[in-house]
Formats: C-alpha cells, structure tokens, sequence
C-alpha cells in the first residue's frame, strides 16, 4: 500500500491546529494496519463524491481518500493532484508503504484528498 498526498490535502493539512494534527497522525498509523479499523469509523461517500471514502480524525474532522489500483488509469482528481514533497508533512505522514505486505496489497495506492472539518463535503459538491 501507498499513500499519496494531494497538494490540496498538503495545504488543509497544515492548517489544521496541531492537537489535530497530532491525532491525524495517530489514526494514519490505524489506517496504515487496517483502513476499515472500528476506531475510524471509515465510510464511503455519496453524490458528487461517489466513488471516495472518508475516515474520521475525531467527530469534527474528516479525511477524503480514495483506493486506486494502480493497474488502472481513472483520471478524475488525480490527474491534477501532485506528489508532496517531504518538507511539506511531518515524517510519519510521509512513509509510503508497509512492510511485509503481498504483492496485491502493493499494487493499491491510496490518494489522501482532503481534511478537514464535516463540512469538507460540501466543498466537493
């Protein structure tokens, strides 16, 4: 599994207060071992965000990923989203993959889109 960062996350991100920041970090971990983890309380989403998920930081902040296979070109958002340099988040949001995962696994990737408060989904409307 990896995990890629849109500019557009990179720059919610930081502006998130750093207790948010702290707890993001910690429910990567989760998701990293398990993206459907009870403690994330992960869920897809619907209407114009079809086709995304969302996992909870804590009741009032979100984070929009999708699952994309990396076999497959889908354009949609990813086409404008951009790699994120190291300097832009701190170092446990930047590993980019597990070990010890099986060659299936490996070929997911997974785009962090958005983050933000509830209202992040309108945004996308």
């Amino acid at each position: 599994m990896k995990i890629f960062y849109s500019s557009k996350f990179a720059r919610e991100y930081q502006k998130l207060p750093l207790r948010i920041k702290k707890i993001a970090e910690k429910k990567e971990q989760i998701f990293r071992k398990n993206p459907f983890d009870s403690r994330l309380k992960t869920h897809k989403l619907k209407g114009n965000l079809k086709g995304f998920l969302s996992f909870s930081i804590n009741q009032k902040y979100r984070i929009i990923f999708e699952f994309v296979n990396s076999n497959t070109r889908a354009g949609r958002s990813r086409a404008k989203a951009k790699r994120i340099s190291s300097s832009s988040l701190p170092s446990l949001l930047l590993r980019k993959s597990s070990v010890g995962e099986d060659e299936r696994s490996s070929s997911t990737t997974i785009w962090f889109h958005s983050v933000g408060e509830h209202s992040i989904y309108k945004l996308w409307s």
